[in-house]
């Protein structure tokens, strides 16, 4: 969020460095618990990748083939900085972090590909402070595909992509080693406000739909059960038209925000499943800016939300 709520800088000066800060909230009181100064005292915008029990990952707010990786305790002030893995030049990076319950391991998940299609995953542990690289990759990631967005789940990375006009979730598990895809549901035909998330301790899927009835709102929702998508009944509440699901909160209670471009924040909300109730949590996140891309999503630190201005 920014460090007064609101920014003062102009958003049209592309001169002016925008402030933010990361703090954690209570997900009861939504009162701010804390702030969270970079653990090595650096001024520079970063970003958050995962977090389990009570570690968190931390990385440069644009990832690079050189970015260094941080494992970090923020309640106890503890930081591990991974080795850097391999001097390869890649052009595109994704990192995800958690932990895998069947190996008892805490993974970070680095996906790295080049524009003619050379795919490398990498996966560092915690316990051993090694990377290994993975050399299996499946025919059907050796192709031309966009990726979006991805979670970590017990153990497993899973992340959206795009092949031509098909959507799907692709997994990698961390412990065994294994790639799975999962074609999208045909109603998602998008990316604006699709959002993969975890739901009642199950992979879902979250896509915007329109035509609800009037001075109501619908967000579509499946879950993962037995490698095939379910379809439950939708997320129904009376938000503003322009309101964008960001997440799940750790009660299960779906994330939206209703942003202010003229102010650069977004209004955050929680909205019931059972009840339809939506509860404004007079949390204001920042909202991040790479050239006409806007960006923001909330996380769960334990029991406590931590509010993220990055991708």
């Amino acid at each position: 969020h920014h460090p007064n709520v609101e920014r003062l800088d102009d958003p049209d000066d592309p001169y002016v460095k925008q402030e933010f800060q990361w703090s954690l909230f209570s997900n009861q009181t939504f009162e701010e618990c804390s702030k969270l100064i970079h653990p090595l005292g650096s001024t520079e915008h970063y970003g958050i990748y995962g977090s389990s029990n009570g570690l968190v990952c931390i990385s440069d707010e644009i990832l690079n083939f050189d970015s260094p990786i941080h494992i970090w305790n923020p309640s106890v002030r503890k930081l591990r900085t991974p080795p850097m893995s391999n001097n390869i030049k890649f052009s595109y990076i994704a990192l995800q972090f958690g932990f895998h319950p069947g190996v008892n391991d805490y993974k970070a998940v680095r996906m790295m590909r080049t524009n003619k299609n050379a795919l490398a995953v990498e996966v560092y542990s915690l316990r051993t402070d090694s990377w290994k690289m993975i050399a299996a990759i499946p025919p059907w990631l050796k192709c031309t595909w966009q990726h979006y967005k991805g979670t970590f789940f017990d153990g497993v990375a899973y992340h959206v992509i795009q092949k031509g006009p098909i959507f799907s979730v692709m997994s990698f598990d961390s412990g065994s080693e294994e790639f799975e895809e999962f074609i999208a549901p045909d109603a998602i035909s998008g990316t604006f406000g699709l959002c993969i998330d975890i739901y009642k301790e199950q992979i879902c899927l979250l896509f915007r739909c329109y035509g609800c009835e009037e001075g109501m709102n619908k967000v579509d929702l499946w879950v993962l059960q037995k490698k095939r998508w379910k379809q439950l009944c939708p997320f129904i509440f009376p938000l503003d038209e322009d309101s964008v699901a960001v997440g799940i909160s750790i009660d299960d209670e779906l994330l939206m925000e209703i942003t202010d471009f003229d102010k650069g924040v977004a209004d955050l909300y929680l909205c019931n499943y059972e009840s339809k109730e939506v509860l404004e949590t007079g949390i204001k996140l920042a909202v991040m800016k790479y050239d006409e891309i806007e960006f923001l999503f909330a996380i769960t630190y334990l029991q406590s939300l931590v509010l993220l201005n990055n991708y």
